[in-house]
Order: C-alpha cells, then structure tokens, then sequence
C-alpha cells in the first residue's frame, strides 16, 4: 500500500462494521509468509471483529498462535474474522461481551484459557471515541464511558491475565498518535490514550523481573470502522480523504498494524518492554 484510497465520506453507526466499510480495508498483504514466530502461543485480541484487532488476528494465525477473539457486538465481523484465522490453519474462538465491565473481563480471560488451554500474548486493541470540541459541554457521562471502555478495560484484562502469565509471556496495548498530538476535538479520547502509555510503561517495570514483556503500538490514521462510525457520524466529510494529511499523504492499512504486532509479541523483541511503536505515516511525535 502506497497510494492514498479514494476514501468518500461515510457514515456508520457504532460500533462500526467492516463489511460496511468503503472501500474496503487491506487485512494482510499478498506475499506476507508467517515464519512460526508465534507457534504454539495462544492469544487473546479485543476488538478483533474489524480494523486494527481482525488484523492482529490473521497474522498470529499465520505466524502459528491460536487466537481469541473478543468483541462487542458485531457477529457477522466477528465470524468472518474467525473464517480467516481458521484459514490459516489456527483455532479461533470468539467472546462477545462489553469489556467495559470488569466481570466481563475476567470471564473473558478464563473463558480465553477454558478454550484454548492457557494464555501467552494479550493484546488489548478495543476502543471507542466521540467527537466533542468544547470541554464545556462533553457529557460527564461520555469522559466516563470513554475511559471505561479504552483504558479501564485494559486494566482488568492486564489484572485478570497477568495471574496466568509466566516468563516469555507478553501484553501489548493499543494507543494512538493522538495521546502525542492531542487533537482538540478528541480531548477525551487522547486522553485515554496518554494514560495507557504511562500505564504500558509502569506495568512494565512492575512484570518485566518475572520475564513478562508489556509494551504499545500507537497507531497514526488507520482505516477501520472506527472513522465513519465516530467521526464520520459527527461529519461525513471528516472522513473523506482521510489521513491525506500525514507526511506520507495518506492513510495506514491494518495489514501495515498487524506485523508490529507481531514483532511485540515475538522474540524478536526480547530485549524491548515498556516502549511504543509509531507507525504512523511519518508523523514525529518525540515520545
């Protein structure tokens, strides 16, 4: 992927639906080859029914990992996800439930083990976001919502996880570009993000003695169902050439996320915890 796509102005609702999205998303690249970096692993995606998480997904798979699927609400996403894990010859089980909740977390988590048999990789990629330009009138009720369902869930995941976790294991927590830049109608939601880097990187120092890796990827302009069902809801128009204004000049595929990932959770980077990919579009952000 090199060229920007003719990306129209869309709307969806939320939490978005990948079979919806026009035009559609890049999930792999032709030509990726898995290398068994993950073989025998079993690990656990939120938000993996679409964009970013469906991504992660299929290329565990390839690289040999048996996945989890967590997910809010949307089925059908939900189940081509898991048709193309078990394409590539993985087991995949899905998990619908609001991770918002505490409960529904660890359920997930045992649920995860039930199934599969253990947990090694947790990648905590569920998120949601709503436009807001004056502070002054962002619902209590939305900052709330906002971080319940982007950093609180990570933090009974992580809880929940880390009591099954030993030495090899690792967790990787999705940020955004957006906890640097902190664009001014996302306050809430950058936010979020800004606190899941301080929390990736003092976890870190807490598990990484026990050999327990914790580290994020902060995403630039990423097409998934996120845009249109968020910003484009606020404005179809927001979401028309979206990401054009990166120095790349265009926006990121999940298939360009999905192999991050993958390094984070392999050994080859076994020396890295406590840090932040930026893949990003070239956007400098220094942190």
């Amino acid at each position: 992927m090199s060229d920007q796509p003719n990306i129209p102005a869309q709307s969806q609702d939320l939490p978005g639906s990948e079979a919806a999205l026009q035009p559609a998303a890049e999930m792999i690249r032709d030509g990726y080859k898995g290398a068994d970096k993950l073989t025998g692993k079993v690990a656990l995606v939120t938000g993996a029914d679409s964009g970013i998480g469906r991504s992660v997904a299929i290329h565990f798979a390839r690289e040999g990992a048996d996945v989890a699927v967590a997910y809010l609400s949307e089925t059908d996403d939900a189940q081509e996800t898991k048709r193309l894990v078990e394409a590539e010859g993985a087991r995949c089980h899905l998990i619908a439930g609001d991770l918002a909740n505490a409960d529904t977390c660890r359920a997930t988590v045992a649920e995860t083990i039930e199934v599969l048999g253990g947990l090694n990789i947790l990648v905590n990629n569920a998120g949601t976001q709503w436009v807001n330009t004056d502070l002054t009138t962002l619902p209590d009720a939305q900052w709330e919502d906002t971080f319940a369902a982007n950093m609180h869930s990570q933090f009974y995941l992580a809880k929940a996880a880390l009591a099954h976790m030993t030495a090899g294991d690792t967790i990787i927590n999705n940020a955004s570009v957006n906890a640097y830049i902190g664009p001014d109608f996302l306050v809430d939601y950058s936010a979020t993000k800004g606190a899941i880097i301080a929390f990736t990187r003092s976890l870190s120092n807490q598990v990484v003695g026990r050999g327990i890796r914790v580290n994020a990827v902060a995403p630039g302009p990423v097409w998934t169902p996120l845009q249109p069902a968020t910003l484009g809801a606020h404005d179809p128009e927001m979401v028309e050439n979206f990401g054009a204004n990166t120095p790349m000049g265009r926006c990121g595929q999940p298939s360009e996320l999905g192999p991050c990932f993958v390094f984070l959770a392999s050994r080859d980077a076994s020396f890295m915890s406590g840090q932040t990919l930026h893949p990003n579009g070239g956007i400098v952000v220094n942190g």
